[in-house]
């Protein structure tokens, strides 16, 4: 069987992407520890086997062009899983290190994961953590991070899904309105409360309020109000706080709340459910030490609690 690639190939691309990384030739001679005219004549020959042009060149600089965009995302890719590869066998990944990009939702973003970092950090300090915060959709690929953590079980078969945990819900208002309208005791009688109800933002519909019947069967408590919440599920927590009225949302995620009197919790009896949070990543990139020693972290920690 023929090989695809030989030693100088693989040379070569290691070159295009150092110099693509640098936006210069000599740049790249120097850190190699090489000549810039073996760096162009390296890159030259890579080009007239693509049959494409990589860089667009003056006398100053160096450019990638469209095609060597495309190129380079590619190739940095494929040399790192290689890196992360060599390192895994050769035990040089016994300390974790490197950049880790962790994408998170808003409640368990504030509520579970930023509590943690700092001790993640100081078992793991020469991992660089770079955290967003949102309840968007996100693409690995395209937006680069090396794990997500999300609400429920993906059905994208291309990730590798660990749970975290099942976190439980519960009914919240403030005092202020309980004294006004009188605590709900059946879940019919929430149909006569100002409800608050949160908007999923992958599907832009309501999310339903869900509980258990006496025989521990699943209740989804679908309405309709006057009162909705896009995007952060922290709104609902402020806007039940301020008396705006009855809010379904995890325990955790109101711990505060209820300790400084600002909630109380509601319809105890009703039957709690839980919602799934799962760590995700995919299943196709080879699992850095950095990514896996957080995701052990995490699950540890958050199973103590």
């Amino acid at each position: 069987m023929s090989r695809a690639f030989d030693p100088v190939q693989l040379g070569s691309i290691e070159l295009f992407c150092k110099a693509a990384e640098l936006g210069s030739f000599t740049a790249a001679a120097e850190s190699l520890g090489i000549t810039p005219a073996s760096v162009s004549r390296s890159i030259g020959r890579l080009e007239d086997r693509l049959g494409v042009r990589l860089f667009t060149r003056t006398t100053r600089s160096v450019r990638l062009t469209s095609d060597g965009e495309l190129y380079k995302a590619q190739c940095q890719q494929a040399l790192d899983q290689i890196a992360e590869a060599e390192r895994a066998i050769t035990g040089q990944q016994s300390t974790p290190k490197g950049l880790l990009r962790i994408s998170v939702g808003t409640v368990y973003g504030q509520h579970r994961l930023v509590p943690l970092l700092p001790e993640f950090r100081q078992a793991y300090p020469q991992v660089e953590i770079e955290l967003n915060v949102s309840n968007r959709n996100i693409d690995f690929v395209e937006d680069g991070y090396d794990l997500a953590i999300r609400l429920g079980e993906p059905r994208d078969s291309r990730l590798v899904a660990r749970k975290l945990e099942d976190a439980s819900l519960g009914v919240f208002a403030s005092p202020a309105y309980l004294r006004r309208r009188g605590k709900p005791a059946t879940l019919e009688a929430l149909r006569q409360h100002d409800l608050i109800q949160f908007v999923m933002p992958s599907t832009g519909r309501p999310m339903p309020w869900i509980f258990r019947d006496a025989q521990g069967g699943e209740i989804d408590f679908n309405f309709k109000s006057a009162q909705r919440v896009h995007e952060d599920v922290m709104a609902g927590v402020a806007w039940a706080a301020a008396g705006g009225g009855l809010f379904q949302i995890y325990h955790f995620a109101t711990q505060d709340a209820v300790k400084t009197g600002q909630l109380v919790e509601v319809l105890k009896k009703a039957g709690t459910r839980s919602r799934p949070f799962y760590a995700l990543y995919p299943q196709n990139r080879h699992l850095s030490a950095r990514v896996r020693a957080f995701v052990d972290f995490l699950v540890a920690k958050v199973a103590r609690r």
